[in-house]
Parts: C-alpha cells; sequence; structure tokens
C-alpha cells in the first residue's frame, strides 16, 4: 500500500492508502498536474499543464503539451508505466488527454482520461 494522493486520513485516524494500481493513477495525476519549480527537491517534477491556463487554446497548444507531457511521463514514471498511446486533443476551451499506459509490474492496462478546461 502507498500513501494515498491528494493527502488525507482515513476513518480510523491514520494516513489513507492507496492499493498500486491507483497509486499508479494518482501518480501520474500528479505529474501532469504539477508545474515544473513547485517541488523544491525536484525542480523539474511536471509538465507546465496549469501553467496554460489563461493561454489561448489550439492545436499547437495541443501538440506541444503532448511533447512536454510525453517526455517527463518517461523521465519520471518510465520505470514504472509504458505508454501505449498519448493524446491531447484542443476543443474549443477543453483540453482533452486520452493517456494509455501498461503497468509494467503486471503487464495491466490502464486507459484514462483527463479534461482541463483553459
Amino acid at each position: 500500500m502507498n500513501i494515498a494522493f491528494p493527502f488525507r486520513i482515513n476513518k480510523g485516524g491514520h494516513t489513507a492508502q492507496s492499493p498500486d494500481a491507483r497509486h499508479l493513477l494518482e501518480m501520474v495525476e500528479q505529474l501532469l498536474f504539477t508545474n515544473p519549480g513547485e517541488r523544491v527537491n525536484q525542480p523539474d517534477f511536471g509538465c507546465g499543464l496549469m501553467q496554460l491556463v489563461f493561454a489561448p487554446n489550439s492545436p499547437e497548444l495541443a501538440a506541444a503539451l503532448q511533447f512536454t507531457m510525453q517526455g517527463a511521463i518517461q523521465r519520471w514514471l518510465g520505470d514504472l508505466i509504458q505508454v501505449q498511446t498519448l493524446a491531447v486533443t484542443s476543443n474549443d476551451s477543453q483540453l482533452n488527454i486520452d493517456l494509455q499506459y501498461v503497468v509494467r509490474a503486471t503487464n495491466q492496462p490502464v486507459s484514462v482520461t483527463f479534461s482541463q478546461n483553459i
């Protein structure tokens, strides 16, 4: 078991925990929604998605973000997951992130979608 994200206390008054599969998904979420420079001991951690809140949405922005996200996932989580598909699309004011990966330890495929209004 791993510490749950976001950090919280469970009903028993202890630190909440997540099973391994859920923890990997939480790690992906942390990576995507953390801006570089937010972590003191890991200033390069993150991909800068939240820095784009006030940026104009466009296919070019989605392509650039897809490239930086692919690199960040490979760097920080590459030993835990293998990305099968990463697609970032823009639709009006919404940015959609479709990620499919395989958990290296179990060969279990996972598919997740994140949406962010920008």
